[in-house]
């Protein structure tokens, strides 16, 4: 395998390299400054830009690092790495380099002018968060005199704030056989499922915010109960048959909203007529879902994660196996929901939740409760 590889003087590109150099792995550097690219790489080629369509003719893959390893940047340097790109992809498309991977700051998803997509290029775009690798650099150049295991506890804490990626992880996907589709565009990063921090802390949230639930709020829980069995026959609570973690089925309660007789669906297959007038309010300030901090205490939900779907809804079920989020407890709320996004678009929906997947942190999940109790996503649509 043949790489060219742009961007490799940066704190990633140092990391990154060197984990590259493998048995079988041609690597070819190129930049402004091949004499500095010489010396920080002394085992590998190197050459100047205006070298590359001479010495990497038909090489496999180009390999664009626009990442500084400090995990910030704003949109003015995200920008002129966009500029750089399109230079550096028109050469290797004269060059006869197949694909192309640019790696991108997962802060500039949204600010890209589009999706790298070149013609003759077959061409991903990859966004990482924090990367760290055998050495802490930016902000966390102060873990390095620490003893490692030390380090590594300490870092574990911080991870649990912001997404972060390990530099072996992105080299093995470079390296990796299974390659996603031209023009695909992927967010590569550290599970949080492997940060014991991140798994005790948002336990410990969720425990707390549940019972605070009961404790705080009996009376109104009693009182909601109490109008719904008065304005329309049947329960006052409603238990229905979700799909969670790992595909389990369990049961979700939920302050009913609906008549009585209303057929098991997803409620973007039910019209309005179904809801109850008090459940229209119910749902537009969330309050239905209340009684899912019973739920929360029993361990089936979280807080924040993908909202539970019926077993019916197969399509949302096969998309979110597909991209591992059935890996992670559902949600009351989730990244999708405060979107606007919502059942009815599966797959759109799938994605959405393995974005989260991708960037979860205490921190997104704080921002994500805080905007839905400001008002941010309504729930499902009601269909017309």
């Amino acid at each position: 395998m043949k790489i060219l590889i742009t961007g490799a003087s940066g704190v990633v590109g140092q990391d990154l390299v060197p984990l590259l150099a493998r048995p079988g792995v041609q690597l070819l550097l190129a930049g402004p400054d091949p004499e500095k690219l010489a010396a920080l790489f002394p085992q590998c080629e190197t050459c100047g830009d205006d070298e590359i369509v001479r010495r990497a003719r038909g090489w496999d893959l180009l390999v664009h690092i626009a990442v500084d390893g400090k995990g910030h940047g704003g949109e003015a340097r995200v920008r002129a790495s966009d500029a750089l790109l399109a230079g550096m992809a028109d050469t290797a498309r004269q060059a006869g380099i197949g694909r192309l991977l640019a790696i991108f700051p997962v802060h500039a998803r949204g600010q890209l002018s589009q999706p790298v997509q070149i013609e003759g290029l077959d061409a991903v775009t990859l966004y990482v968060p924090l990367v760290h690798g055998a050495r802490w650099a930016g902000r966390l150049s102060w873990l390095n005199p620490l003893p490692g295991r030390l380090a590594r506890g300490l870092f574990g804490i911080l991870a649990m704030l912001r997404p972060t990626l390990d530099v072996q992880r992105l080299a093995d996907f470079i390296l990796s056989s299974e390659q996603p589709g031209s023009g695909s565009e992927i967010i590569l990063s550290d599970s949080q499922q492997d940060n014991a921090w991140f798994a005790a802390s948002k336990r410990l949230i969720d425990l707390v915010v549940a019972i605070g639930v009961f404790v705080v709020l009996w009376w109104a829980m009693a009182l909601i109960w109490a109008v719904i069995r008065f304005q329309s026959p049947g329960p006052g609570i409603f238990a229905q048959t979700r799909i969670g973690r790992n595909g389990r089925e369990f049961v979700c309660y939920k302050f009913r909203t609906m008549k009585l007789g209303t057929r098991q669906a997803g409620t973007h297959e039910i019209t309005a007529a179904a809801i109850t007038p008090f459940g229209r309010f119910l749902r537009a300030t969330k309050l239905d879902e209340l009684p899912q901090a019973w739920n929360i205490l029993c361990n089936q939900m979280s807080l924040v994660g993908p909202r539970p779907c019926l077993p019916t809804q197969t399509a949302l079920i096969e998309a979110r196996e597909r991209l591992g989020v059935l890996r992670i407890k559902p949600g009351i709320t989730g990244l999708a929901q405060i979107n606007g996004i919502d059942m009815s678009d599966p797959e759109r929906l799938a994605e959405w939740d393995a974005r989260y997947l991708a960037l979860q942190s205490l921190r997104l999940d704080i921002s994500i409760g805080l905007s839905t109790l400001l008002g941010s996503g309504q729930g499902d649509k009601v269909a017309r």
